[in-house]
């Protein structure tokens, strides 16, 4: 048996983030092929004319997507 040391998380649950396209907060992480996957939720804008449709603002990216606001 072979033991895998990944190293800790870089952020954090409720921790706010910037990615190309915005900012949003981290909702939860797990850890994915030898990274930390996280998945976001994305800052609300001006709601459209159609109504807001559900998870929407829900993004998962990669550590090396983020960036600490």
């Amino acid at each position: 048996m072979t033991a895998t040391f990944m190293k800790l998380p870089k952020f954090r649950n409720t921790q706010w983030v910037s990615f190309v396209g915005g900012e949003g907060i981290v909702r939860s992480y797990t850890p994915e092929s030898g990274t930390w996957t996280y998945l976001i939720e994305m800052v609300l804008g001006l709601e459209p004319e159609f109504g807001r449709v559900g998870a929407e603002t829900m993004i998962l990216l990669t550590e090396a997507d983020l960036r600490m606001t």
